[in-house]
C-alpha cells in the first residue's frame, strides 16, 4: 500500500486547520475594534508622527503659507531688513538692528518711551512679513511697522480710520494694545492647539500650542488613534473607527470639508472651548452674518472677512464645489494657473473667449481676460494684502446704481463719464434689462439697513425663497425683527424651524417678547404701543424654550441668551434644567474671553437679568477696566448704580465720560446715526436738553428711517414744548410705522397740553396784568391757536427734515 496518498491527505487536513487558524484569527482581528468613543480622547502627536508614512505631503506643505504662518525669529525665517534700517511714521522713529543672533527693535513702548525689543516671532511670509515681541506677562504684540516682501522695504501697517494720524501709546491699535495682541487677535490661527490661558487676577497670559504653526492636526484633528492603528500589527483598518482619523477629509459633502477650513477662514466669535478639527462648526463658533461695515448689501466683502461668509453665498458652493477643487490642501497653491483653473469646469470654449469677457482688443492672460478679475473681484488688506471675494458673483453695475455697491466694472474703469449708470446702460446693451442672474437681496437687505417702509415686503421675498443661501436669509430674519407687525412675528416663528442654525439663531434673536402682563396698563392703545407685534409671553415661552434644547450649541446658547428674561414661565415646565444647561454654556463661552470687555458685559446683562445687581455692576467695573476707551459699559453702569441707589454723583461723572466717548465716535464714523442718538439719550439724563436736542437732530437726520430715534425727538421737542419741531417728528414716526399707535397718543397730548395752556392764558389775560400777560404770550398763542386750528393727528405723509428750529 502507498504512502503517497496518506501523505497528501495528511497535508491538505494540516493546511485546512492552517488556514482555519489563519481565517479564525483574521476574523477575530477584524471583528475586534475600538469603540467609536476611543476617537473623542485622541490626542495630538505632532507632525513628525505623520512624516514617516506621508511624505509627499509633508513635502507639498514645506514652505506653504500653513507651514510659515507663525516661526521663530532666526536668520532663516526674518526676511526684513534688520540691518541698522529705520522707519519713520509722525515723529516715531523705529530701527531695527541685529544684536548678535537676536533680531531687535528700538521703538515707542506701551508707556511712550523708547526702548529696544526683542523680535521672538514671525508672522507669514508673503506678500508681508510681521514681527512680535514677547513681554513678560506673556502677552504676544504684533509690530505695525512690517516687511513688504515684494518692494523689500518697510511700511506700517494703517487701520482704515487713522491713515492720517499718529497712533499714541495706549490707544488699543497701538502695537502695544489690545488691538495688536496676538494671545486673543492671531493665535488660534496661527498655530496648532492654542490654547490662550489667560489669567484675570493677575491680568497675563500663559498661552501654550502643541506647534507653532497650522500643522497636520490642525485640519485632520488629534493624530493619536490613526498612529496607533498604524503602528500596529493588525491586517486590517479598524471596523468601527476606519483609519483612526478625528476629521477624514476625503470623503463626505463639501459643507463638511469647507467647515473645516472655516474656524480660521471666516469671521466668527468663539463661543465653546478646546474646539479640534471634525467638531460641529456651530458648536463652537458663530459666524458673522451680512452686517454693514463687514458686507456690502449684496453680500460682496467690504471690511476682512476671511472667505467663508462670501463663499456659502455662491452657487458653487451649493453645486458642491469645496476649497480642493482650486486648492491644493497641502500647498495651498492653485491647482491650475489663469482661467485653466475654472476650465476644470467651465467650458473655455463658452466662457474663455470675448464674446463672454467683451474685452475684444485684450490679448489672452491680460487681467481683462481673467475670470477672477470680474467674478472675483480683490479688496486690499493690511495696505498690501489682496483679498478675492469668494462669492463668485457677476458683476452688476445697475445694483451699484441702486443701492450702492461696488462692482467689478467700476474698479478698472475710473475714467469721467465711467460711472456705475453708464456701465449698467453698456451691460444692457449687452444682455437687455433681464438678467436671469439677478440678485435676489441686494435691495432687500439695503432696505432693511435703511430702515425703509418698503423693507419687510421684500425682507419676507428674501425669507420665503427656499433657494436662498442661509447666511443671507439669516441676515434677512435679523433685519426683519425690526418691523413690528403680525405678519412678521409669523415669518420669524417660522423661521425658528430653519434647517440652517443661522436662521434659527437669527429668529431666536429677533423674536418678540412682550413686557409681563402686569406691566400692562389696562388700555388697548397703550397695550398696542408696549407690545405691536401682538405677542404674547406664552407665545414665546413656547416657541424658544424647546431651542434650548437644539441639537446646535450656538441655537441654544441664543435661546438661553433671551429664555433668561422669562425664566419665571419656565420654572414648572420641563426646560428649565435645560435653561440652567444652557446659561452654564453661555457663561463658559463668555469666561473663555475675559481679557476682552465684551464678555464682562455680556456677564454684566446676564447678572442683572438674574437679579444679581452687585455682580452685574462688578462685571462692568471690569469691562471699564479692561478696555477703557469702549462706549457703553460707562452709561450702563451709571444706570445700574441708579438702581441700586448709590452713589449719583458717580453714576453722573461715568455719563459725562461716556458722553465725551460718544462724541469721539461720532468724529470717527461721519455719517453713522448711532453715537449721536446714544449722545443724545446721555445729555438728556444729563439734563443738558438744548444738546440733546441738537444729537437727536443729528441722528434723525442721518438715519432718516430710525423710528426710535424719531421717537426720542418727538418726546424730547414735547418736554421742551417745541411743538412743531415734535409734531414732524411725530409725522415721520406715523409714516415708518402706520399701525402703530404711539405717535397718535402722543400727539393728543401735545393737544391737550395746548388746550391747557390757552385756557389758561385766556384766564390770565382776565385779570388785573391781563394787557402785559397778554404782550409776553401773544407768539406762544398764535402759535397754540394755529395747530388747533389744524388739530389733525399725524398721517402717514412725508416729514420734512429735522430742524432745529419751530
Amino acid at each position: 500500500m502507498s504512502l503517497a496518498p496518506t501523505l497528501v491527505r495528511r497535508s491538505l487536513i494540516v493546511f485546512a486547520a492552517a488556514l482555519a487558524l489563519l481565517g479564525a484569527w483574521a476574523a477575530a482581528d477584524w471583528y475586534s475594534a475600538r469603540p467609536r468613543a476611543v476617537l473623542q480622547s485622541a490626542t495630538y502627536v505632532g507632525r513628525d508622527s505623520c512624516i514617516k508614512c506621508h511624505q509627499t505631503e509633508y513635502a507639498r506643505w514645506q514652505g506653504s503659507h500653513h507651514d510659515r504662518a507663525m516661526e521663530l525669529a532666526t536668520e532663516e525665517t526674518v526676511l526684513g531688513d534688520f540691518n541698522d534700517a529705520t522707519f519713520s511714521r509722525f515723529g516715531v522713529e523705529t530701527r531695527f538692528f541685529r544684536d548678535g543672533d537676536k533680531f531687535m527693535v528700538h521703538t515707542e513702548g506701551p508707556d511712550g518711551e523708547y526702548r529696544d525689543f526683542e523680535i521672538k516671532f514671525t508672522f507669514g511670509i508673503t506678500p508681508l512679513q510681521q514681527y512680535m515681541v514677547e513681554f513678560p506677562d506673556g502677552r504676544v504684540q504684533v509690530l505695525r511697522e512690517s516687511w513688504d516682501v515684494e518692494r523689500k522695504e518697510w511700511f506700517f501697517v494703517t487701520p482704515d480710520d487713522m491713515r492720517d494720524e499718529p497712533i499714541e501709546p495706549g490707544h488699543p491699535l497701538h502695537w502695544t494694545g489690545l488691538g495688536q495682541n496676538w494671545n486673543t487677535m492671531c493665535a488660534e490661527c496661527h498655530t496648532t492647539d492654542y490654547h490662550m490661558n489667560y489669567d484675570l487676577a493677575t491680568d497675563s497670559y500663559h498661552s501654550t500650542y502643541e506647534e507653532i504653526d497650522v500643522s497636520c492636526e490642525t485640519c485632520h484633528g488629534p493624530g493619536s488613534v490613526h498612529v496607533e492603528l498604524a503602528e500596529g500589527r493588525s491586517l486590517f483598518w479598524d471596523r468601527n473607527v476606519g483609519y483612526g482619523m478625528v476629521n477624514p477629509l476625503k470623503t463626505g459633502s463639501n459643507v463638511h470639508q469647507v467647515e473645516t477650513c472655516a474656524p480660521c477662514h471666516s469671521r466668527r466669535a468663539q463661543i465653546h472651548p478646546n474646539y479640534h478639527a471634525g467638531e460641529d462648526f456651530f458648536d463652537y463658533f458663530e459666524p458673522s452674518l451680512l452686517e454693514p461695515g463687514l458686507y456690502h448689501a449684496d453680500g460682496q466683502i467690504q471690511d476682512e472677512v476671511y472667505v467663508y461668509g462670501s463663499f456659502v453665498q455662491s452657487k458653487m458652493y451649493h453645486k458642491d464645489v469645496r476649497c480642493s477643487d482650486c486648492h491644493d490642501p497641502h500647498s495651498l497653491k492653485f491647482k491650475y494657473e489663469g482661467n485653466r483653473l475654472c476650465a476644470q469646469c467651465h467650458q473655455p470654449g463658452k466662457y474663455d473667449t470675448p464674446n463672454h469677457h467683451r474685452h475684444v482688443n485684450a490679448e489672452d492672460g491680460a487681467p481683462e481676460t481673467l475670470c477672477v478679475s470680474c467674478h472675483m473681484p480683490m479688496r486690499y488688506y493690511m495696505n498690501i494684502d489682496g483679498r478675492r471675494d469668494h462669492s463668485f458673483r457677476v458683476p452688476r453695475p445697475d445694483i451699484s446704481e441702486a443701492v450702492g455697491t461696488p462692482n467689478a466694472c467700476n474698479d478698472c474703469h475710473t475714467e469721467s463719464g465711467e460711472d456705475a449708470a453708464w456701465a449698467a446702460e453698456v451691460v444692457r446693451t449687452w444682455y437687455g434689462d433681464k438678467r436671469p442672474d439677478d440678485p435676489r437681496w441686494a435691495r432687500a437687505i439695503a432696505a432693511g439697513r435703511e430702515g425703509a417702509p418698503e423693507a419687510d415686503v421684500l425682507l419676507q421675498k428674501v425669507i420665503a425663497n427656499r433657494d436662498m443661501p442661509a447666511i443671507v436669509q439669516a441676515t434677512a430674519v435679523e433685519l426683519l425683527a425690526q418691523f413690528p407687525s403680525a405678519d412678521n412675528l409669523k415669518v420669524l416663528n417660522r423661521a425658528l424651524d430653519d434647517d440652517s442654525p443661522l436662521v434659527r439663531s437669527a429668529a431666536v434673536r429677533g423674536l418678540p417678547l412682550p413686557p409681563p402682563e402686569a406691566a400692562v396698563v389696562n388700555d388697548p392703545a397703550a397695550e398696542a404701543a408696549a407690545n405691536p407685534w401682538g405677542q404674547t409671553r406664552a407665545g414665546f415661552v413656547q416657541k424658544i424654550s424647546p431651542l434650548l434644547r437644539d441639537e446646535t450649541r450656538s441655537v441654544r446658547l441664543a435661546a438661553a441668551n433671551r429664555m433668561v428674561d422669562a425664566a419665571g414661565e419656565l420654572a414648572q415646565t420641563e426646560f428649565r434644567s435645560a435653561l440652567d444647561e444652557a446659561i452654564v454654556e453661555f457663561r463658559a463661552a463668555q469666561e473663555m474671553h475675559l481679557d476682552r470687555a465684551t464678555a464682562h458685559m455680556n456677564l454684566a446683562m446676564l447678572a442683572l437679568r438674574l437679579n444679581q445687581l452687585p455682580v452685574a455692576i462688578e462685571e462692568l467695573r471690569a469691562a471699564i477696566a479692561r478696555e477703557p476707551y469702549l462706549t457703553g459699559p460707562r452709561g450702563e453702569l451709571a444706570r445700574l448704580l441708579d438702581a441700586a441707589g448709590e452713589n449719583p454723583e458717580e453714576a453722573r461723572q461715568w455719563r459725562v465720560e461716556e458722553a465725551e466717548l460718544l462724541k469721539r465716535d461720532a468724529g470717527l464714523l461721519p455719517g453713522e446715526p448711532s453715537p449721536h442718538y446714544r449722545r443724545g439719550m446721555l445729555l438728556y439724563l444729563l439734563g443738558e436738553m438744548d444738546e440733546a436736542r441738537q444729537e437727536l437732530v443729528e441722528a434723525c437726520r442721518m438715519g432718516p428711517n430710525d423710528y426710535q430715534s424719531w421717537l426720542a425727538l418727538a418726546l424730547i421737542c414735547e418736554k421742551q414744548q417745541r411743538w412743531k419741531q415734535a409734531v414732524s417728528a411725530l409725522e415721520r414716526m406715523a409714516q415708518l410705522q402706520p399701525n402703530d399707535p404711539t405717535p397718535v397718543g402722543i400727539y393728543r397730548r401735545i393737544q391737550q397740553t395746548l388746550a391747557d395752556q390757552r385756557a389758561a392764558a385766556e384766564q390770565s389775560a382776565a385779570g388785573d396784568e391781563a394787557e402785559q400777560e397778554s404782550a409776553e404770550t401773544t407768539e406762544q398763542d398764535a402759535e397754540i391757536q394755529q395747530l388747533q386750528e389744524a388739530a389733525v393727528e399725524p398721517e402717514a405723509e412725508p416729514a420734512p427734515p429735522p430742524g432745529d428750529g419751530d
